[in-house]
């Protein structure tokens, strides 16, 4: 048996290091999936825009709108009831759903069905990160909370990569509809296995002190968080970053194909290499960091503020060094990694702002803010801009739409900046 103790209800009050370790590695599986199964459209975009026919405005749409819309808006009473129920079944039931409408993207033969079953999938994946956040708070103590949080977060780049390459090998060996359909697929074979291996926590295992309490009445959540200053101002940083992030990660095969000039398996694994090795160093980067200077609360938000003004410069670099793809390669592989490594700190903050009861429903607040603003807006906003600057830059007007948005990480390292004082009054004292 992988636990020591359960409580009256069966949920786990001691767990061993090695059960601690396989829990955190199935839900990084999950993750993986869940961003393997977002970003494999992109890579699909020029197959997918030849057969349907589609402007990149609205391309753009399906990789921000269609999937954000209820993804954000669902994550808050879906975390209500992971809350109240069992986080361990609100994943699985979420991972189930949103691999079956992934396959059934495989399906579709026009822009409004490609549309609806892009909702499908967003609606599947509103029931996954914020539990998954709150699991981990109660496996973890507060002193490694933050790299568990991070090494969780490597389904990031580990998804954003795989869905590059897998996509892009299916794609150009198959066609795009098979791809779809084999990591759909794939991910409703996991559902279940991840569902016999990880058992629920009790709430607030790992916290110094348990919580008194398990049901909190809703508004009482959201009472708190609104008092706290430096939660929207981390939420609406995150948001910023996550436009320009979103968007990079999505459009920026295009603009290996249209500028660089690569084909499409090329430019997968260009950019699946780019995404693993830089994002997966960034993610690990901030968790380690904010788990050794955590003492001083206001490095939460120091490190991403830093991480992301380093970024603007090498990101441009980066995409207008289109004559030297190894140089290319090179000064896109820092911010890579810098424009992700606020996951394990600013996530753990969030944790932190309320009692080890409310963390589900704290997470998917944030992430309401960041994935409406960021996920929601940032492919489309990068999609409408290349439109309409076509008729004068032709196919490399993607490349400049993708430099302007950079400005929005300037913005969010602004926004970060100011929750710095705040946060460390905001900080919930057990």
């Amino acid at each position: 048996m992988a636990s020591s103790a359960v409580d009256a209800r069966g949920r786990l009050t001691e767990v061993t290091p090695g059960y601690r370790a396989l829990v955190l590695a199935m839900l990084l599986v999950v993750y993986t999936f869940n961003f393997l199964d977002r970003q494999i459209l992109g890579i699909l975009v020029q197959p997918i825009k030849a057969e349907l026919g589609l402007t990149d405005t609205q391309l753009g749409a399906l990789g921000g709108i269609a999937f954000a819309m209820l993804y954000s808006t669902l994550a808050i009473p879906l975390a209500l009831i992971a809350d109240r129920t069992s986080r361990s079944w609100v994943i699985t039931i979420s991972l189930g759903i949103w691999s079956a409408f992934t396959a059934l993207c495989g399906m579709a033969t026009s822009f409004w069905q490609l549309f609806a079953f892009r909702i499908g999938v967003g609606v599947g994946e509103a029931g996954g990160v914020a539990p998954s956040y709150a699991m981990i708070s109660d496996y973890f103590p507060p002193n490694r909370r933050a790299k568990a949080l991070a090494i969780y977060s490597l389904g990031i780049p580990i998804g954003l990569a795989g869905g590059s390459i897998l996509g892009g090998y299916i794609a150009a060996t198959v066609d795009w509809r098979t791809a779809f359909l084999v990591v759909g697929v794939a991910g409703v074979v996991i559902a279940p296995i991840f569902r016999l291996i990880v058992r629920e926590p009790a709430r607030g295992m790992s916290d110094p002190v348990p919580p008194a309490t398990e049901r909190v009445p809703v508004g009482r959540v959201f009472a708190i968080l609104a008092k706290k200053p430096s939660f929207w101002l981390m939420g609406f940083a995150a948001g910023f970053s996550s436009m320009c992030g979103y968007g990079l990660a999505y459009w920026m095969p295009s603009v290996l194909i249209r500028s660089f000039g690569f084909e499409l398996f090329d430019a997968a694994l260009y950019m699946g290499s780019v995404l693993l090795v830089g994002g997966s160093a960034g993610v690990l980067l901030g968790g380690v960091l904010a788990d050794k200077l955590g003492a001083d609360k206001g490095v939460y938000a120091k490190l991403p503020m830093i991480a992301w003004l380093i970024t603007v410069p090498l990101f441009a670099g980066g995409l207008l060094a289109s004559g030297s793809p190894r140089l290319a390669w090179a000064l896109l592989l820092i911010p890579n990694g810098f424009n992700i490594l606020w996951l394990g700190p600013v996530t753990t903050a969030v944790q932190g702002l309320v009692p080890p009861p409310m963390r589900a429903t704290a997470s998917a607040s944030f992430l309401l803010i960041n994935n409406l603003v960021g996920l929601g807006l940032g492919s489309w906003i990068m999609g409408a801009m290349a439109d309409s600057m076509k008729a004068s830059l032709g196919d490399d007007a993607l490349r400049w739409a993708a430099i302007a948005a950079l400005g929005f990480y300037l913005v969010a390292a602004g926004l970060m900046a100011l929750a710095i004082k705040h946060l460390r009054r905001d900080w919930h004292a057990a």
